[in-house]
């Protein structure tokens, strides 16, 4: 039973269509012959077909994720200071690893007056997560936007997490990672306003990145946006999680959704009242669920998520504390089964 979809969803049938069409046509895309012309015409199909389902009225760079996709934003950008807030997602991060840190409140919520602080420079770039990957709280990106904006800077929206569930934020570049909407490992974008806000990198991608088109995923990244639903997920699907929250609460534990600004459904970051978040991913998984202590690319080390220390989360209930994360594929079914199984260890 899987409930890791922050970290990867499952891939959507129409996807898997897409590819096996991609995979049939073996042409390089770049290669100026008939077949390649061919490949070609695939791939700037898929691209206009991901701006339409994302209502992006600027362009598309295929990426191999949203890592690279952050690593182009963050060091290619025509832009001045760089500026992300203290709990964005590590690929971001380290992808602008000089970069001032904006503070956050306790609620999870950039502090906006300090952001109005820190941009008074020139061309200030700020980096900022849609939906957190770690706790599911959603940003105010139109107020980040508008301090942004009349300062003279840029806003670089990390949405990997919120990308065919939430419509995307107003701002100049926007990060997209396939995998976490039912397209395929492998493929993502960089969404851009202008061309003219980022510095070429390569010999593809008009110019703005290197390395040999993947036309296949990128037909694959297509087709499941355009297979995502009005709703990403039907909220029946989660009633049972506001019981348990309610025994959460009772038996001691901590329901993180009760101290952010504005949760939402598709991730849940809980603490068991007296168990460390380790030992409930091993318990969970030997029950055959899938759960995480946060993002899949530090869950497997010993520190505390910089996350929750950024959201001046006491370090006990940081430690006690998995993530639950819900996908297209989650039945009813699978959600009552956690619950039950979150309860019987609670009680242990």
């Amino acid at each position: 039973m899987y409930l890791d979809h922050a970290a990867t969803t499952s891939l959507r049938p129409e996807a898997r269509a897409a590819m096996d069409e991609g995979f049939a046509r073996w042409a390089n895309p770049s290669s100026p012959h008939a077949e390649g012309r061919k490949a070609r015409a695939a791939l700037e199909d898929a691209r206009e077909r991901v701006k339409r389902a994302l209502g992006w009225e600027g362009e598309v760079i295929f990426t191999s994720g949203a890592s690279e996709a952050a690593a182009l934003a963050l060091g290619h950008a025509r832009a001045g200071a760089r500026l992300v807030s203290a709990i964005e997602h590590d690929a971001v991060l380290k992808a602008a690893p000089e970069a001032e840190r904006l503070f956050v409140k306790a609620d999870g919520a950039l502090d906006l007056e300090l952001l109005a602080e820190a941009v008074q420079r020139e061309r200030p770039l700020v980096a900022v997560q849609q939906i957190n990957s770690e706790t599911g709280n959603r940003q105010d990106m139109a107020a980040i936007a508008e301090i942004v904006r009349d300062a003279g800077g840029m806003v670089v929206a990390d949405c990997a997490q919120s990308a065919g569930k939430l419509a995307l934020p107003d701002c100049e570049m926007a990060i997209v990672s396939a995998h976490k909407f039912g397209g395929p490992i492998g493929i993502g974008a960089l969404l851009v306003k202008d061309f003219a806000m980022l510095d070429p990198a390569g010999g593809q991608e008009r110019g703005y990145r290197r390395g040999t088109e993947n036309m296949p995923g990128a037909l694959g990244m297509a087709a499941a946006l355009e297979a995502c639903g009005e709703r990403y997920i039907d909220p029946a699907i989660l009633a049972p999680l506001d019981a348990l929250a309610q025994a959460c609460r009772d038996m001691g534990g901590t329901w993180l959704s009760d101290r952010l600004s504005s949760p939402t459904p598709f991730v849940r970051a809980i603490a068991m009242p007296a168990m460390s978040g380790s030992a409930q991913v091993m318990r969970f998984d030997m029950a055959g669920i899938a759960v995480s202590q946060g993002s899949a690319c530090s869950s497997g080390t010993m520190k505390t998520s910089h996350v929750l220390q950024g959201m001046q989360v006491e370090p006990e209930i940081a430690d006690r504390t998995i993530r639950a994360s819900f996908g297209w594929t989650t039945t009813r079914e699978e959600v009552e089964r956690f619950c039950e199984v979150w309860l019987d260890l609670a009680k242990q």
